[in-house]
């Protein structure tokens, strides 16, 4: 999922490097929730936090593709699988499923229980209904479901508008659904806990027309209370969702000039968990402050790049983009820019995802190779290179190192409105950008298969090497885990010969939670569950 340049999510929370296991704050002593149906949680307060400078870029979880929207559409949705907090495949609206002999065909039961917060029960055509809607081509020109449903037999004909229905969507009764895959793929259930599987309420959508989110009639734990557009969200407690009711009252999300500069928010009191930025992580990890004891260290599943559009010149030739991987100090940028709040970043794949090579060697910044290879280039050096424009966040550094070095202008620009950078990535139109990649599920496939594949829709860097895609598709239905990884680590080998992108960093997220906070579980992938937090003031 597409992290903003210089994103440093104070939403979206990791726990230890490890794949297995979260970190969990404690409930309160001797409290225990009510449970569904038998009326109303006991009160968990209202949790206040900083949501970012806007609105999140969209609710509608058939269009989501950034973390923010991503972990608000969590609270308010919910889809047939969840992740657990060891980050397997869990029932959510649906209470089991099968897998036929066939290794491709899944039947979903759902939950009698399962009901959209206004009551009424939900039934697997809605499950229908919400999947056929992710893969409409009306919705919008770049849809996630080419990512995240892709694998379902007939999602693609959908989208390219070649079918009216999704042959691998099958209703068998009211609470019962078939879900058939192209093949058999161990990383499909995970995929179905990304917000585009969501179930929506028909009847909500059609209601409200272009505006249906401010009012979605979701299935999660929170229901939306009041939105005053780029100021505040405020969700409440939905006490039709399956599970227990969610234990907070409310959560009140500051947006705009209400949740600027987050720290002194906190340090203030006015609200209960923040991001601590580079510039306050000495002062805070001071065991002499008292915040130092209310501080998390939560490594990501994430990346940080530069990436390079191949078909735009001068990035059409290989030899400068290797080039351009060996101007920056990937070490200095995590160990002095960013405090030691990440670990610098040798290939694709972060550590604790499974088939990370943690053999790869740490490019070292080598101008005079630069030099060498943009002379056997095409353009035949420095003074041969076109106008370069570079998009956001470490373009600035690199643009720095570039003209101190060799002596090269970059023009760096910046997109206002993230929205607006989102879409010029999905139509490949810059020819150099920083962003970044946070896990969906904690497999290979979502880092190398999602972002390099050829005529991937998160495939901004317009990347295409058959011998990498031949890899990718032995990996997808390698049964062996052994060799399935294994095929993984040399699709990555070759992606990074190609040079596609310059990889800076994997994030660590260092987080301050007021200690009256509890039941916060924070889990590898960021799958913030608010149902679980109460505070106990």
């Amino acid at each position: 999922m597409t992290l903003p340049p210089l994103y440093r999510p104070i939403l979206l929370l990791l726990a230890i490097l490890l794949v297995a296991g979260c970190t969990l704050l404690p409930s309160a002593p001797g409290a225990t929730p009510a449970p569904f149906p038998g009326g109303d949680a006991a009160s968990g307060g209202t949790l206040i936090m900083a949501l970012g400078a806007r609105d999140p870029q969209t609710l509608d979880p058939a269009l989501v593709g950034d973390v923010t929207s991503a972990f608000v559409a969590r609270q308010i949705f919910s889809g047939l699988v969840r992740l657990s907090n060891r980050l397997a495949p869990e029932p959510d609206l649906a209470e089991a499923w099968d897998l036929g002999p066939d290794g491709r065909t899944y039947t979903f039961r759902l939950r009698p229980e399962a009901r959209f917060a206004d009551g009424a029960p939900l039934t697997a055509e809605d499950v229908r209904y919400s999947l056929e809607r992710a893969a409409d081509p009306r919705l919008a020109p770049a849809l996630p479901a080419r990512t995240y449903l892709g694998d379902i037999v007939g999602v693609r004909e959908k989208i390219a508008g070649q079918a009216e229905r999704i042959e691998g969507v099958q209703v068998l009764d009211e609470r019962t659904l078939t879900i058939t895959i192209d093949a058999p793929k161990g990383y499909f259930l995970a995929k179905l806990a990304h917000p585009t599987s969501f179930v929506v309420d028909r009847r909500a959508v059609e209601r409200g027309g272009a505006r249906w989110t401010e009012r979605p009639n979701g299935s999660g734990p929170f229901t939306i209370e009041r939105w005053d557009h780029d100021r505040l969200l405020v969700l409440a407690r939905n006490p039709a969702f399956y599970r227990q009711p969610a234990r907070l009252d409310r959560v009140r999300m500051l947006i705009g000039a209400a949740a600027s500069n987050p720290q002194v928010l906190y340090e203030e009191g006015d609200i209960d968990i923040t991001s601590v930025p580079p510039y306050a992580l000495a002062r805070v990890r001071d065991e002499n402050n008292p915040l130092s004891r209310e501080l998390l260290r939560v490594p990501q599943l994430s990346l940080f790049y530069i990436g390079m559009n191949v078909r735009i010149p001068p990035f059409d030739d290989p030899k400068v983009r290797e080039a351009f991987t060996l101007l920056l100090d990937r070490q200095k940028i995590a160990d002095l820019s960013l405090q030691g709040a990440a670990q610098p970043a040798a290939g694709v794949l972060p550590p604790g995802m499974p088939g990370y090579n943690p053999d790869l060697p740490l490019p070292a910044p080598d101008v005079a190779r630069a030099r060498a290879l943009l002379a056997e280039s095409r353009y035949g050096g420095v003074a041969g290179l076109p106008p370069i424009a570079a998009y956001g966040g470490w373009s600035a550094t690199l643009r720095d190192v570039a003209e101190r070095d060799l002596g090269l202008t970059i023009e760096v620009r910046d997109y206002e409105d993230f929205g607006a950078f989102l879409d010029a990535l999905d139509t490949n139109t810059l020819p150099m950008f920083s962003s970044g990649w946070i896990a969906d599920y904690p497999d290979p496939e979502n880092f190398l298969d999602v972002l390099f594949r050829s005529g991937s829709g998160e495939n901004h860097f317009a990347y295409g090497n058959p011998e990498v895609d031949a890899l990718l598709d032995r990996a997808a239905i390698e049964p062996d885990e052994s060799r399935r990884l294994a095929l993984y680590r040399e699709a990555e080998r070759r992606i990074l010969a190609d040079a596609p992108l310059i990889p800076l960093y994997h994030d660590v997220e260092y987080m301050l939670v007021k200690p009256y906070v509890r039941g916060l579980e924070l889990t590898p992938m960021g799958m913030l569950d608010l149902a679980t937090v109460e505070l106990a003031r």
